[in-house]
């Protein structure tokens, strides 16, 4: 049949190519009286039949030989006298993986290697690497997660807002929805709402105002720093001493230099406006200054109205360019309006400036990735020509933002009724915040009444700055299982009123045993 089948042509041009499969064939089969145990061996590479069943009947790919070898071929690998097609044993995906786990074990020249070989290990997230080694810890007892700046009730557990919940409900129920592409700048309803609550109703209308939906916060910073490197090439950002740690990420990776200003006086744990100011007069002109609007994190310390004035005064003169990144407005007071008087004061006095704006914290949207970038220029042509650049950089780094998230906020923002139920949840919020403040600072003097406890309830927002080394944290996580950042950094959203006394306790005790 097979004289048939291959002309005497085709036959030294297909053999050498049958003849390597068949042989691997006739290697990995054994016998026919083989256990399954045995195949599986041989097709893991392991047999150990006798020479003969080893013994190779077929000459070398590429030389000439007869049907008859062919014959005697399959005949072998059927363990018949009648030639017939042998069966062929591929291992199976757990089984290739095995061999490939061995081979990397055995290694040797022949062991192929990554070209990302090299490349380094980076370490774990200083804020979700610390929720890694919390839930790692096998203790249950008092231990506390105090590195997340995530709002947690009373029994910390993750708030999912009323407003939230119900404004969901209502999209569910729109027959008309659906999962279209959104256009590249966002949600119009969604951009208008976010506008409104930032600079009041009606603003949105402004022709000197741009603005693009983005993912959350971080999306925002990142597309207003590959807008800097584009069109303020050269120009440095200013940052303060110390800022979120992501900022230097941000910024860096986007190709800008990053500089610092100062804003933490480690010896009074207070604000260091004049430090501030004096290096903000030394910047160069055109730089671009991130500024927190409100609930500075880490510090949670905010500059007064007047205090804010001489820092306009400083940027004004300058010729600097502002950038606020807005990701508590209403977490800081509890009063959206007022937490946003920074960047309105800013424009009111004629200053160019940008926004990075957040609803991850104040409507507790933390995975929907929901935020915009917003610019508030001098003129609208400028507005429009700054808002297509900063859609065509969106463009090649995600396309297009996420819906629902944009959906949920414009859908509470656009019913007077759900403003202001959320308003109650906002300052609910702000409020079990500033009581887990009361009753850390009220503690701490308990503990320790020589100490100067005031910065605890002078501070704002979600974080508190303990001024802890990090020896000292170190020992706050070794003997009583509290987690926080390295920095001293503390979430007073991470701690419920009834572990005050533990923490005030933990605190005192770090002090006093751990010294620089």
């Amino acid at each position: 049949m097979l004289d048939l089948i291959i002309s005497r042509r085709s036959r030294n041009r297909i053999f050498p190519f049958l003849s390597s499969m068949l042989y691997f064939s006739f290697l990995t089969s054994g016998n026919a009286a083989s256990s399954t145990a045995s195949a599986r061996n041989c097709r893991l590479g392991r047999c150990r039949g006798s020479r003969s069943l080893h013994t190779p009947i077929l000459p070398l790919p590429g030389r000439r030989f007869s049907i008859n070898a062919m014959r005697k071929v399959f005949a072998a690998c059927s363990g018949s006298s009648s030639p017939s097609p042998p069966q062929l044993q591929v291992p199976t995906p757990s089984e290739a993986l095995e061999i490939a786990r061995e081979k990397a074990e055995q290694g040797g020249p022949n062991q192929r290697l990554s070209r990302f070989k090299d490349v380094p290990m980076q370490p774990l997230d200083p804020v979700f690497g610390l929720t890694e080694a919390f839930n790692a810890d096998p203790n249950h007892g008092k231990k506390l997660n105090l590195g997340v700046g995530a709002y947690r009730t009373e029994d910390l557990k993750p708030f999912l807002l009323n407003v939230v919940r119900e404004a969901e409900r209502r999209i569910v129920q729109k027959e008309d929805r659906n999962k279209e592409y959104l256009p590249i700048d966002g949600l119009p309803e969604f951009r208008k709402a976010a506008a409104d609550i930032l600079w009041g109703p009606g603003s949105f209308e402004n022709p000197r105002l741009s603005v693009v939906q983005s993912i959350s916060g971080t999306g925002s910073l990142r597309l207003a720093a590959e807008f800097f490197k584009i069109f303020m090439p050269g120009k440095a950002i200013f940052v303060s001493d110390p800022t979120w740690a992501n900022h230097n990420n941000i910024f860096e990776d986007a190709g800008m230099q990053v500089e610092v200003y100062r804003y933490w006086d480690t010896k009074t744990m207070s604000l260091d406006l004049k430090g501030m100011l004096e290096d903000l007069e030394n910047a160069p002109e055109g730089s671009v200054v991130l500024l927190h609007a409100c609930a500075h994190n880490p510090t949670g310390l905010d500059p007064g109205h007047e205090e804010w004035e001489s820092i306009a005064d400083v940027i004004q003169r300058k010729k600097l360019f502002p950038f606020f990144d807005v990701a508590y407005q209403g977490f800081a007071t509890g009063n959206l309006e007022y937490d946003a008087h920074a960047p309105r004061r800013f424009v009111e006095r004629g200053i160019e400036l940008a926004v990075a704006q957040s609803f991850a914290k104040n409507l507790g949207l933390y995975s929907e990735r929901v935020g915009t970038l917003q610019f508030f220029l001098s003129d609208g042509e400028s507005a429009r020509r700054v808002h297509s650049q900063c859609k065509r950089i969106a463009r090649a780094i995600y396309s297009n933002p996420p819906s629902h998230g944009a959906m949920i906020v414009a859908e509470i923002l656009g019913d007077a009724d759900l403003v202001n139920e959320w308003k109650k949840e906002v300052r609910l919020m702000a409020e079990r915040i500033k009581e887990a403040r009361a009753a850390l600072s009220k503690c701490l003097y308990e503990e320790d009444p020589s100490g100067d406890w005031s910065f605890v309830v002078g501070q704002k927002g979600m974080f508190s700055y303990t001024g802890l080394s990090k020896p000292q944290v170190k020992y706050l996580e070794e003997k009583y299982h509290i987690y926080m950042m390295k920095s001293g950094r503390i979430s007073l959203a991470g701690l419920p009123t009834s572990q005050a006394r533990h923490l005030a306790r933990a605190m005192v005790d770090a002090i006093r045993t751990v010294k620089d």
